[in-house]
């Protein structure tokens, strides 16, 4: 594993937008530090957020930092799987998502190189680049604990896109139904009423796949302190550092890291 960034053109910040169901943010980010170059924009993700919709948004963000990111790649996030350029499925967007040719839409639109992915893959790989994570030398699982649970998994900083992970089947439910921070909300569960469904999925996360590290991010990541001493694991898990950078960064990382080692199935 390697902690030096992806070549960028000399002087120029990478550019990162995060899509998500309520705003989309972009902001050019210095791959040698992981830190924004500039201030972060966000714009309301539209009401009706279809494909071209959404593309509309994502172009006035990228003409608002073109003096920060010229002609170079763009990384883009969205919260779905994303298979060579297509997604695959919608988490709080619109449905038409499911299926299209995403990454075209948006190439087409902006008329410029875009890289498409996971949201949550783009937030593993900046916590394992520039967070918790950095330098880790094994197996590490970022997972962001929100609506539902994202997941990423990291080996010896090679990404395994799309692991899904908050879809494991425990007890008969999905994972996210008792674990996710929005169960604790829903329910009104205290820290102490809902650490017994974490450690119900983190030990059952470790049974299958045995990781050094596991990471912990989302909003409820900042109040960690109140519910991560609760858990008895094997593993290593900690908070994530970058929380609502992260995203961004992970996405600008990957869009550079694409020039050095394109998809080699389109």
């Amino acid at each position: 594993m390697t902690d030096t960034p992806p070549v960028a053109a000399p002087g120029r910040s990478v550019l990162g937008i995060d899509i998500g169901g309520s705003g989309i943010k972009g902001a050019p980010v210095d791959l040698a530090t992981g830190l924004f170059a500039a201030e972060r924009l966000r714009i309301d993700t539209p009401a009706k957020s279809t494909p071209a919709n959404v593309a509309k948004v994502v172009a006035e963000i990228v003409d608002h930092f073109k003096a920060e990111v010229g002609d170079g790649p763009i990384g883009i996030t969205i919260p779905a799987v994303v298979t060579h350029g297509q997604t695959r499925s919608a988490a709080n967007i619109d449905h038409s998502w499911i299926d299209a040719e995403a990454e075209q839409i948006f190439e087409d639109v902006l008329q410029r190189d875009i890289y498409l992915m996971n949201d949550a893959d783009a937030a593993g790989i900046a916590e394992v680049h520039y967070g918790a994570a950095k330098g880790h030398p094994g197996l590490v699982i970022v997972t962001t604990l929100g609506t539902g649970i994202g997941s990423a998994m990291i080996h010896r900083g090679v990404l395994i896109p799309n692991s899904e992970l908050g879809h494991l089947e425990i007890d008969g439910l999905d994972a996210e139904t008792n674990a996710a921070s929005s169960a604790k909300e829903r329910n009104d569960w205290s820290y102490s009423e809902w650490a017994p469904k974490l450690q119900r999925y983190y030990e059952r996360l470790e049974a299958l796949f045995w990781p050094d590290l596991i990471v912990v991010g989302g909003g409820v990541s900042k109040k960690a302190h109140k519910f991560l001493p609760k858990l008895k694991l094997k593993s290593q898990i900690i908070p994530a550092q970058l929380l609502n950078t992260a995203g961004i960064v992970g996405a600008a990382w990957l869009a550079a890291d694409r020039l050095v080692h394109p998809d080699p199935m389109g």
